[in-house]
């Protein structure tokens, strides 16, 4: 997909700049493999240039542009570093260019998902969220509503944020997040940086929980049972992408819970910069059975006992741990 194969360009060109290539190594979704064919060239064309089409605003964001545009053997190389197979050791980049494609493509929410992991630890996570609102009162509304709202506030109103940024770094106790867009202002942290953390609640009646809205992915019968279990009265919230670990670590949301399907196996880039972002902000992520997730074994999250469970709070997740445990020999999953 062209927008993947240009994020991921994008994102590996920077780090390169920044770093050094021979400092930065990328475990990534695409490959450079299928762009390289002659069958290719338009495709290829075409992300060339939303490439250089991003760079231009580089400056912006604090960041050097290139002193000429990049040409396609540029941005095939900048794919090609993102080689990495992971693995227990040594330092490496975990990226997912557009976390929920469908949400991309039907204009709803998805994310553009970077972490940073060190001898298998994840040690700093940023999530890009460009349809989702900074103000949680927004969140109801379908982001094309931005439409309305244009025109019927100034144009220097900050009414709507359309996106936002959350991150995290490992051992910071914090994670943050800003807007994606200020006009007339440089994004360079601190800027308008503000803290987030996770919801209060321990009490699952009072509860909001998340799922995946594509049913392929997760069985939505076992968590709606599991819900009706523990008293969860709320409808769910069905997003796309890992936006579901952002909501979490703001405080929109308190549970999520995704079971997956009988040989569908999770991919490392799918969960490591949300679950770095929730517990910097005060949450908990495991698997059912309450083990952290091992981010060691290269691009799975292998050894995953049934399902992961990401809760607002210590208390909430054990209780969530112990209804999926009394549960789960009554599902047919």
């Amino acid at each position: 997909m062209q927008s993947d194969w240009s994020v991921q360009a994008t994102v590996s060109w920077i780090l390169s700049e920044s770093f050094g290539c021979r400092n930065v190594s990328i475990l990534a979704e695409e490959d450079v493999q299928s762009l390289s064919t002659a069958d290719a060239t338009g495709l290829l064309d075409a992300v060339v240039k939303t490439v250089n089409d991003c760079l231009t605003e580089a400056p912006y964001f604090g960041i050097k542009r290139p002193e000429m545009p990049l040409r396609s053997s540029d941005v095939l190389e900048a794919i090609s570093r993102c080689n990495s197979v992971g693995g227990p050791t040594g330092r490496f980049w975990a990226l997912d260019p557009v976390d929920g494609t469908l949400g991309f493509v039907r204009g709803d929410q998805y994310a553009v998902a970077l972490a940073l992991i060190e001898d298998g630890e994840v040690v700093l996570g940023v999530l890009g969220c460009p349809n989702y609102p900074m103000r949680k009162e927004w969140l109801s509304y379908h982001h094309r509503y931005h439409r309305i709202i244009s025109k019927l506030t100034p144009p220097t109103s900050e009414s709507w944020d359309k996106g936002c940024v959350i991150y995290a770094r490992k051992g910071c106790g914090k994670a943050w997040m800003q807007p994606l867009h200020q006009k007339n202002k440089m994004l360079a942290w601190p800027n308008s940086a503000i803290p987030v953390q996770v919801s209060s609640i321990d009490n699952p009646a009072l509860a909001t929980f998340c799922e995946p809205v594509e049913k392929s992915y997760s069985s939505h019968s076992f968590t709606a049972g599991l819900a009706h279990s523990v008293g969860l009265r709320k409808q769910p919230l069905r997003v796309y992408s890992m936006v579901k670990y952002a909501a979490i670590a703001r405080g929109d949301a308190e549970i999520f819970m995704k079971f997956a399907r009988s040989g569908y196996k999770e991919k490392i880039w799918d969960h490591a910069a949300g679950v770095i972002i929730i517990q910097e902000a005060g949450g908990v992520v495991t698997d059912a059975g309450g083990s952290p997730l091992d981010f060691s074994k290269g691009i799975f999250l292998e050894g995953l006992d049934r399902g992961i469970i990401a809760c607002a709070g210590a208390k909430l997740h054990e209780k969530i741990i112990r209804a999926v445990d009394a549960s789960w020999n009554s599902s047919s999953l």
